[in-house]
Order: structure tokens, then sequence, then C-alpha cells
């Protein structure tokens, strides 16, 4: 069963708002085993619409828009849907009732005629009821195709489409079961992972699918599956993960969306008891934000100070500046004491630092541009690494935070 999103209006194709609707609208389609064919973003042009609609029928099974239903006279989609579907507007009692009540008793104001057409909907299409704004919902049918028409207000769409939407597709169409699992690894690059994963992804069965999702510093694996049986899906998803468990388990570091390294650390530390803090230069408190984006990270995370300036260094955390000048601010010499100062300043058990040259230009630093040093401080002893991320600036700053993280954790799980 393939489905195909199409979002209407020239603001979302001028970049003046972020399409967020079509990203929501998959999630919920792919829950109920309804695939995903394509997405488009069309204009607010009646012969674009009409020929988008054309190219679809019979193409996809379920066609849904949004946008395009308010009041104003640049809203063409109900004219242009009933031009298509050979049909004509009616006033909707229903809705009408409901546009009546909440502009007179919500707003306190008459209503007006704009108001009213609200309440026009094609008189084929069966109206999906919108308790929570004044545009309804169409569900339209022509030939092997359903159309469905949804308001562009977000929070409008989202209740349709849990409330109406789903329930009705449902209960019309057979659907295979889609489940998926996403892999979290850190510290291999996607080419070498797929290297160490060769001869497991060639042994996949047919029904499970695997696409490489990278991003910096981190790989994620996402399996997956398509059946009739879910509860067999989910058994065949789960040995297929502890297969990849025995050849990658050091890369792995967490499941699911929700499981970001900074999510999977913040765990580990919650288990065994112990805190963590951060001195950070070239990442700027980036580490320290990632870390307490987390709900709950002040129970384990103790603080930061983003030494940025080399006196911060030497005032705050207590490195020396004969240090810095015979090693440089860019050194594992002052990475360590970086890491030593704050550990002993917040009294944590762990404390992560990071000094180095994001770029673009060298400056004083005598390192190379992309340059970043890395210092842990343990219970056991202070332990570094130097790395370079090449460019640009955001890239290195990005790649750091990620690989500290990752680092922090791989050191507490062994201990």
């Amino acid at each position: 069963m393939k489905a195909t999103i199409v979002t209407i209006g020239d603001e979302i194709l001028i970049g003046q708002i972020i399409d967020t609707n079509s990203s929501f609208i998959a999630k919920a389609l792919d829950k109920i085993g309804v695939g995903v064919h394509e997405m488009l973003s069309i204009t607010d042009d009646k012969q674009h619409i009409l020929s988008t609609l054309a190219g679809l029928q019979n193409q996809s099974d379920v066609v849904i828009l949004t946008g395009g239903l308010g009041p104003t006279k640049d809203d063409i989609t109900k004219k242009t849907l009933c031009e298509y579907l050979d049909d004509e507007l009616i006033y909707n009692e229903e809705v009408l009732a409901h546009v009546t009540q909440l502009i007179e008793g919500f707003f306190k104001r008459p209503i007006t005629q704009i108001n009213k057409d609200q309440a026009l909907v094609p008189s084929k299409s069966q109206v999906l009821f919108n308790k929570v704004g004044t545009a309804p919902g169409m569900w339209m049918e022509k030939e092997h195709t359903v159309f469905i028409s949804l308001p562009g207000v977000p929070f409008e769409m989202k209740y349709l489409i849990e409330n109406e939407v789903i329930p009705r597709l449902v209960s019309k169409f057979n659907r295979p079961f889609i489940v998926h699992k996403t892999i979290r690894t850190y510290g291999i690059g996607e080419s070498l992972l797929a290297e160490q994963i060769e001869s497991w992804e060639d042994n996949l069965p047919e029904f499970i699918k695997l696409a490489y999702l990278p991003s910096p510093g981190q790989v994620r694996l996402r399996l997956s599956a398509r059946g009739t049986d879910e509860g067999a899906l989910y058994l065949e998803l789960d040995k297929q993960v502890e297969k990849l468990h025995e050849i990658i388990g050091e890369a792995i570091v967490g499941f699911d969306d929700g499981e970001t390294i900074e999510v999977v650390l913040g765990k580990l530390l919650k288990e065994k008891g112990l805190t963590l803090s951060t001195a950070e230069s070239c990442t700027g408190g980036k580490i320290a934000s990632t870390l307490t984006s987390v709900s709950g990270s002040s129970s384990y995370f103790k603080g930061s100070v983003v030494s940025y300036a080399t006196e911060t260094k030497v005032n705050i955390l207590g490195v020396s500046q004969e240090l810095i000048d015979k090693h440089s601010v860019v050194s594992v010499e002052v990475a360590q004491a970086m890491a030593l100062g704050v550990q002993q300043l917040m009294k944590s058990d762990y404390a992560l630092a990071t000094t180095g040259n994001a770029g673009p230009n060298k400056g004083e630093a005598e390192a190379e541009v992309g340059t970043v040093i890395i210092a842990m401080a343990t219970p056991n002893g202070v332990y570094t690494e130097e790395f370079n991320f090449g460019q640009p600036r955001e890239k290195v700053i990005d790649r750091a935070v990620t690989k500290g993280l990752e680092k922090i954790y791989k050191e507490i799980l062994k201990n």
C-alpha cells in the first residue's frame, strides 16, 4: 500500500516556513503499515494542483494534502478539488454550527461570510470534523485513490490525523505490519562499519531492509521489517541485533531514536551513581549544553567551566602559565590539567576537557586547524587523545562533542 503526502503553499517553497506536517504524517502512516512513496510541495496554483492530482491518480492508494483550506482568497484547495472530482461545494450544517459557535461564542464577534464559507465542502466528500479549528478535513475517493485534504495548521492537522484519518485508514485497508529497530553506533565511520558488517547485511532475510543514517561522530543503523505477523517480525529483528552485537558490540551505545549518546551516558552515570563535570575551550560549552538537554541530568552532571580564554584556564582551573608557555594552550599537557582542574573544582568522579583549534584561522595556536585534544580525568588517572576533525568550524565542534561523549561513555563502561 502506497501513500503520497502533498503540502500546498508558496510559504514552504520560498523557505518562509519549514514543512513539519509531512514528517508527522509519515510517522503516523508508518505505524499502521502504510508506506509513504513520495512527498511533494506545490504552489497555491490551480493548474499545479490539478496536474499533481492527475499524476497521482491510481498511482497512490492514498493522497494526503495539507494546506490551502483557510478563509482567504488564496486558499483554493477546496474549489480545485471540486473541479478535479466533478463536484460542487455545499454547506455542511454541522461544520457551520461549529464555526458559528467558535466565532460568536469563543471569539465574541459576529460571524462573517468568510467564516461561514469555512463550512463549504465538496458534496461527495466525507467530512472529517475538526474540533480544534474552523477548517474541516475532507475524505474523497476517485477510482482507486483516496484523496484526503487537511488544514495546514499543524495542531489542527495532527488532531485530524490522529482522530479521523488513521482510524478510517485502518478500517478501510488491509495493511502489512512495518516495524523498525534503530541501533546507534559511535566511534566508527560509515564505510568502515559497512565493511565490518557486510556479511551480516548480506544474510539478512528478504523482508528486512537496512539503512545507514550517518551524522557527525555516529552512524545509526535502521532495520525495517515488513510482514503480516507483527510478533514474528519483532523476534527476527531481535535475533539480527544479537548477531550484530557479536560483530560490533563495542561500537553500539544505544537503540532507537530517543537513545542518543547523551541519554545513554546519563543512564550509565545514574546506574553507577557517578558524577561528571566538563572543562571546555574549543567546544565553547556545547558538551555541557548537550548533557543538560536530558531531563534529570542534574543528578549526575556537576557543572562546567567554559575556559575559552587563557586567563580562565589559569585563574579558574588552576592550569599553570608555565605549562601553557611551554606546551601551548592546544596540547596534551594543558588538556590534562584542565580535566584535573575541573574534576577537583566540581568534586566529580569523572571530568571531560577539550582544547583545540576549531578554525577557520590558525591564529596564535601552534596546532593545525581542526586539531582537538580530549582529556578524561577518572578515578584511576588521566587519559588524552588527539584528533584532527578537518573543517569547517561547525563540523570540528560537533565532532569534538560527540567524540568526547563517546570516549567518556566507553571509559566509564569498562570500569
